[in-house]
């Protein structure tokens, strides 16, 4: 049984990237293969898949969801944007000296006004008078991750975000995804590497650390998901080939597994606040193209479940001393599970 500190690392500071790096597949790619780590470029990843592996990529589009504004009264707030309900309403993190009532008006970004509804646990609902994307679109701002200190610019618009960006909805980016470019897409789709698409909206709870030393103790923020009849269906061609469905990050990986608890993967679209952690069983997904994660934090739990708890810390502190770049604009990894790994190594014998 693992507990919440056995999930801490210290990361120096300057380890954590600040900007993307120019082109998006010039990153650096730590592979974990069985017990050895090999220290690759990312564009490497096309050597490193097969044709008829399946990519299962997560499609959201970054909402410009932080808004600074006004209440009625003078009072300055903020507001993140974390789930679009409907095209009027809103559920929102809402900073405040005073917490604004029900009924009171906010206005934001000094263009447009809200009304406060009711409370929904620790978020606030608000109801706009116009399209809710149109206004956000308009009049929000990127809201880039914490641990980013520079505000968003135009060039983070275009990077914090995926080249294959569809639906909007995420406050934040899937980031394993902004490696890739439309080259190295065609790179891959020429080699016979399938494509398919999964929509999860990651919402701001991705970044807080878990304070629950007992780790059934803690609660697990929600997402919203979409997973289409076709991805089911290319998930199915692949695994009856034999060949590798391979998560693009790990929000791909959770809608995937979460349509999977029944043991049958389903299309579909629900809530999710699945928690992966080490003992868990992998369903559908057998390798994993992830970034670096945070200490104390789910999604490290979660890649130490996909390739093991202490390959994982071995990865982690081979790639401080080697100086790789961390978190949402930093360099990635790819993983197999372990059960794979060991039917790859039988299958060469």
């Amino acid at each position: 049984m693992y507990s919440l500190s056995d999930f801490d690392f210290n990361l120096p500071p300057e380890r954590i990237a600040q900007f993307p790096l120019p082109d998006r597949s010039a990153s650096r790619l730590l592979h974990l293969a069985g017990d050895q780590l090999v220290d690759r470029q990312f564009a490497d990843i096309v050597e490193q898949l097969q044709a008829g592996d399946l990519l299962v990529m997560n499609d959201t589009r970054v909402l410009k969801a932080r808004f600074f504004g006004v209440k009625e009264s003078g009072g300055k707030i903020e507001a993140l944007v974390e789930r679009v309900l409907d095209s009027r309403t809103v559920l929102a993190q809402v900073r405040a000296s005073k917490s604004p009532p029900p009924g009171c008006k906010i206005r934001l970004a000094d263009a447009f006004d809200v009304t406060v509804g009711a409370r929904a646990g620790e978020f606030f609902t608000l109801h706009f008078d116009a399209d809710v994307f149109e206004l956000i679109e308009a009049h929000g701002r990127l809201p880039l991750p914490p641990y980013i200190e520079h505000t968003a610019d135009s060039f983070d618009e275009t990077r914090y975000q995926t080249v294959f960006n569809k639906v909007p909805g995420a406050v934040a980016a899937p980031t394993a995804g902004l490696h890739f470019d439309q080259a190295l897409l065609a790179k891959l789709a020429a080699k016979g590497v399938q494509f398919a698409y999964v929509t999860l909206h990651v919402g701001a709870g991705t970044f807080q650390p878990v304070r629950a030393e007992v780790l059934a103790e803690h609660k697990m923020h929600t997402e919203w998901y979409t997973l289409p009849q076709a991805t089911v269906d290319a998930v199915r061609a692949a695994r009856a080939a034999g060949r590798d469905v391979v998560a693009v990050g790990t929000t791909s990986l959770r809608a995937l597994e979460s349509a999977s608890q029944s043991g049958e993967l389903l299309a579909g679209s629900a809530d999710t606040a699945l928690f992966i952690t080490p003992g868990y069983l992998f369903k559908t997904v057998t390798r994993l193209i992830t970034n670096f994660h945070l200490p104390k934090s789910t999604l490290l739990m979660l890649v130490s479940a996909f390739a093991g708890y202490a390959q994982i810390r071995r990865a982690y502190a081979h790639a401080i001393a080697n100086e790789y770049r961390f978190f949402s604009y930093g360099d990635a990894m790819l993983l197999t599970t372990e059960a794979r790994a060991q039917q790859k190594n039988s299958s060469n014998n």
